[in-house]
């Protein structure tokens, strides 16, 4: 939805703790973190200020936004 808000912490409130250690004690956990971050700040500055974008690009970062999103989810619900 336009405008709305897709940080982790947001979305995963009840993972809050399992980020944090997950982060401090795995590198690649981290990288995919950056990752997201960086894709969502981007989905996001594009819904709210708009710009030279295509519906295809935006939608390409959508669909690595929800990739990212699948697989941090995978590691916050694997056992540890």
């Amino acid at each position: 939805m336009l405008g709305e808000h897709h940080g982790l912490a947001h979305d995963f409130p009840e993972y809050r703790e399992r980020i944090h250690e997950l982060k401090m004690e795995h590198a690649h956990f981290r990288k995919l973190m950056e990752q997201y971050d960086e894709v969502n700040e981007q989905v996001e500055r594009l819904e709210q200020e708009g710009g030279p974008v295509t519906d295809e690009s935006l939608e390409e970062l959508k669909k690595r936004r929800i990739q990212l999103k699948d697989e941090i989810y995978s590691w916050l619900t694997a056992s540890s």
